[in-house]
């Protein structure tokens, strides 16, 4: 069996702590059985392994977050990233011929494809198995998730199904509606109806089939190279709605979004994560801080106070999902992301009345990795060693570099660096267009 993790999108309801580069799966805040810290993708690759389900596993998602599942997958997940961001549909088009093409996977190979991120408990991921033995069962060529709904939400989709014959473990579907009204959502509930929980089982050739509608790709390197090709839509809206054999597995027990602070807070280990204090005033609050500042909150009940290099919310928990529409307004770059290599974190920018700007970066390397060989067009670069032992690399030569020293790096100027040990450094940047997107990266063995 292969399982195809959906992990997109930029989780804008939990700023500041997630970005276009760091979403909300990757947030290490949930209590793991090592009495650390662990992120809701870790979190659900881990209880897939405990659940004990046979299967590969295939992150789908986007340039941008490839580094950081690597740093907190490792090798346990293949990575699918599609070239541009295009829905549901495209992606888990794109992973499955990747499946087909690049791994040689057979045609009646069982595909389960869920998100990467739901907070949930071990029936979940019985369901899954059962889902999957529908499939190889025959008992419909795409079988979907049915959750059991807690309340009349309209924040999701809905599945009515079809009754079914005692003691079978899955429901014909009658229909679906979409994102309903409130008074459209308590109707549903009174039919029987379940949310949609995003979660499909198919055979691999049951999607190649319907992707070569639209592409008829020998290698996966054709078809991602015509990826603009595939409709932009929904997996729900191209195949889900149209499919002619469906069927419902419910699965009923804990199953939450993680995806605003106030359903978040509610699984947090503690009040206070970070620098922080709660004054006996503070009832019901709650404090995320990234920060090396402190934060001292009194006298605001139910309340998130969330701090890190992007900014600073302080928000009502009830009316903090409000936060999406704001936030473009806000934020015009990430200012601490996760890389292969290590991390880095903005400390400063500042932009003078000729137009020059500089900005001012933290890095730290994990020992043996390396930034990649490149040059940079609109700005140049200094770099003062903190910590660690490492080797810079020009076109003229390699010279070996330790805590005080001080390299400088011109504009058009090839350089890479590489950790001998764990490495950290401040990096100030001067120039007229300070993006991550002006760097030209070449190839370089160390």
């Amino acid at each position: 069996m292969q399982i195809i993790l959906l992990s997109g999108g930029s989780g804008k309801r939990l700023w500041p702590l997630s970005n276009e580069a760091r979403s909300k799966q990757f947030l290490p805040l949930l209590a793991s059985p090592s009495g650390g810290k662990e992120s809701m993708v870790q979190r659900v690759v881990r209880q897939l392994g405990e659940a004990g389900i046979d299967a590969e596993l295939t992150v789908a998602t986007n340039a941008a977050q490839r580094d950081i599942i690597i740093n907190q997958l490792g090798d346990r997940v293949g990575i699918v990233a599609e070239p541009e961001r295009r829905d549901t549909f495209p992606a888990i088009a794109l992973s499955c011929t990747w499946l087909s093409l690049g791994k040689s996977c057979p045609a009646d190979e069982v595909v389960v494809v869920m998100p990467c991120d739901p907070y949930t408990e071990s029936g979940y991921f019985s369901t899954i198995a059962r889902m999957a033995d529908c499939v190889r069962e025959g008992a419909a060529e795409l079988v979907l998730m049915g959750i059991k709904p807690a309340n009349p939400s309209t924040r999701y989709g809905y599945v009515v199904p079809e009754p079914a014959e005692a003691g079978c473990p899955w429901h014909r579907v009658s229909r679906f509606t979409e994102k309903p009204d409130a008074a459209t959502a308590v109707r549903l509930l009174e039919e029987g109806a379940w949310w949609n929980g995003g979660v499909f089982a198919f055979r691999l050739g049951y999607l190649t089939d319907i992707v070569s509608r639209y592409v008829a790709a020998e290698t996966f390197e054709e078809l991602r190279g015509r990826y603009s090709e595939l409709p932009k839509i929904s997996f729900d809206y191209e195949v889900v709605e149209k499919a002619e054999s469906v069927a419902v597995v419910a699965y009923e027990g804990k199953w939450k979004d993680l995806g605003t602070w106030n359903a978040l807070c509610e699984e947090l280990p503690e009040p206070v994560t970070g620098n922080g204090l709660l004054g006996p005033g503070a009832r019901g609050t709650s404090i995320v801080n990234e920060l090396s500042v402190p934060i001292f909150c009194e006298g605001i009940e139910d309340a998130i106070v969330a701090a890190s290099p992007d900014g600073i919310l302080v928000s009502a928990k009830k009316t903090s999902e409000n936060i999406k529409s704001y936030v473009e307004h806000l934020v015009d770059r990430p200012m601490y992301e996760e890389r292969r290599w290590g991390t880095y974190r903005v400390l400063d920018r500042t932009k003078g009345p000729d137009g020059v700007e500089s900005l001012t970066k933290n890095l730290f390397l994990k020992a043996g990795c390396n930034i990649s060989y490149q040059r940079h067009n609109f700005r140049e670069e200094v770099w003062t060693f903190v910590s660690g032992c490492g080797s810079v690399r020009f076109e003229g030569g390699e010279k070996e570099v330790r805590a005080g020293d001080v390299v400088h790096i011109r504009r058009g100027e090839l350089h890479g660096l590489k950790a001998l040990t764990p490495l950290n450094l401040i990096e100030v940047q001067i120039g007229t267009r300070l993006v991550e997107e002006d760097i030209e990266r070449l190839e370089l063995t160390w």
